[in-house]
């Protein structure tokens, strides 16, 4: 059985912790691997690593910086389904899913390609007689990056080749329930011959966690997970004096008009209330039909009971397991409570069994009808394939509802209408917002947005926000005596 190494200045090496723990196939419970719980001694390992490297990388040229980046997206398509393989087996997505994770991960990597004109600062000449004033972008020094488990192909690089075309050198934590991923990703850049010290990467659950925080030679801290973890990140990386972006949880809401196109509505609503079997940022939630609802109940209903469970793998399966059993408990806990509250099931994916995986940790598609708005179900972030289902009177009172939500990661709304639509688009309390779309996810030019509980910070990942995280910038004001007396 592998034992996991961290990487630390260009070498595979050893954690100095002697506790290892079963990487698990959710789907199966094999044992893939054994991660370490990494030490404090670790990241202190890596980060000097990377400071050393930061001192040759910042001094790179830009232009030269990209290359690396350009030699990264060839490497990444080459070895794309190879990846996506590893993701299924230690996550639990379909194959689909996977892949499609990847291309948003090259994405990232192709619009950091674009550095040299992405960093360039601005120039003012002659502010008064005979001075000049600029600004230049800098890099922090060495940034970290603390990864979840749901996309652990992708959510790295809204971060990486961002802060590595802009110079600085990085440190990856990835989640230790779902290591494998990006072990394989690293030794893939190996290949790209990065000046030692530039890339690291350390396992790890808390302790190491609290090391990146807590080490004075990080400057900067990415983060995506619970709200919980974001909200402790953002307040112990901030209160050392590093900059923090965190990334929390949601409760994505989707309001469903009159004047919806039901069949497209349906088929797009299930698609982000199930995919990734409910384990993303981005999943819809609460769909909140407004007026007559028989028939885009009807056809909820029909979709999620044809949707297919199993292993990723099986070409004809649509949705996987969620990540662990302690997950798989949580989720039922929360229909539980939903019907404790007076919701009534109308698709039932609870006690799942697929031959083949009888102990795997699979909830099928659940469709919860009538829960209280001011029930704990409501408002409660599920992580899982569970679709709570409620009904409102008017698109006034379903954005109340919707702002009214501690979340403001994304919010949908289906309809034909323009009015209504750009109502919604003005007035929802929401980063991320979907005008007939059911995953409002923003290519690698935007920045991935958040409001309220789902992120703590100023800059998001992705597109220039992330350009701005990785540099600190440095006005310049400028007189150059003797020359100016000699020309004029």
């Amino acid at each position: 059985m592998e034992k996991l190494q961290n990487y630390i200045n260009g070498r595979w090496v050893d954690s100095h912790s002697d506790h290892y723990v079963d990487v698990l196939n959710p789907a199966s419970q094999e044992v893939l691997a054994k991660v370490p719980y990494g030490i404090a001694q670790d990241v202190a390992d890596a980060a000097a690593a990377a400071h050393e490297g930061f001192q040759e990388w910042r001094n790179t040229p830009v232009s030269k910086r990209v290359q690396y980046l350009f030699k990264l997206k060839t490497l990444l398509e080459d070895n794309a389904d190879d990846i996506a393989r590893t993701i299924v087996l230690e996550s639990g997505k379909t194959f689909v899913e996977a892949r499609a994770e990847m291309v948003r991960a090259i994405e990232n990597v192709e619009n950091a390609c674009g550095m040299p004109t992405l960093i360039q600062g601005e120039f003012s000449e002659d502010i008064a007689k005979g001075i000049d004033e600029y600004m230049i972008r800098q890099p922090l020094g060495v940034c970290a990056c603390i990864a979840p488990f749901n996309f652990p192909g992708m959510i790295t690089f809204w971060f990486l080749p961002y802060a590595l075309a802009c110079g600085n050198s990085y440190i990856i934590k990835p989640s230790e329930k779902v290591p494998l991923t990006m072990t394989k990703i690293v030794r893939i850049m190996e290949q790209l011959d990065l000046p030692n010290g530039v890339l690291n990467l350390v396992q790890g659950a808390r302790e190491t966690v609290d090391a990146i925080l807590e080490h004075p030679v990080i400057k900067g801290i990415s983060f995506v997970g619970s709200s919980n973890v974001a909200r402790y990140v953002y307040a112990k990386g901030s209160a050392n004096g590093k900059r923090v972006q965190a990334q929390g949880g949601a409760k994505n809401p989707v309001i469903v008009l009159p004047d919806a196109d039901i069949e497209m509505t349906s088929q797009i609503v299930i698609d982000s209330v199930y995919g990734c079997a409910g384990q993303r940022c981005l999943a819809a939630s609460t769909i909140i039909t407004v007026g007559e609802h028989k028939d885009i109940t009807e056809s909820l209903v029909e979709s999620a009971r044809n949707r297919k469970t199993g292993f990723g793998l099986d070409s004809d399966v649509l949705m996987g397991p969620v990540i662990t059993a302690e997950s798989k408990n949580r989720v039922h806990n929360l229909i539980d409570k939903g019907l404790q509250e007076g919701g009534r099931v109308l698709v039932d994916g609870r006690n799942t069994k697929i031959d083949g995986y009888e102990n795997g940790n699979f909830i099928a598609p659940t469709i919860i009808e009538d829960i209280p708005l001011d029930g704990e179900l409501a408002a409660t972030e599920i992580f899982g394939p569970v679709l709570s289902l409620v009904h409102i009177n008017t698109i006034e009172e379903a954005i109340r509802f919707i702002n009214s939500g501690k979340y403001g990661n994304m919010a949908c709304i289906f309809t034909s209408s323009g009015l209504n639509a750009r109502r919604f688009r003005h007035e929802a309390e929401a980063g991320n917002i979907g005008i007939n779309i059911g995953v409002a996810a923003p290519v690698a030019q935007f920045p991935f947005s958040g409001w309220k509980d789902s992120f703590y910070g100023d800059l998001h990942g992705q597109g220039k926000h992330a350009v701005e995280f990785f540099t600190q910038t440095k006005v310049v004001i400028e007189r150059w005596l003797k020359e100016w007396n000699r020309k004029f």
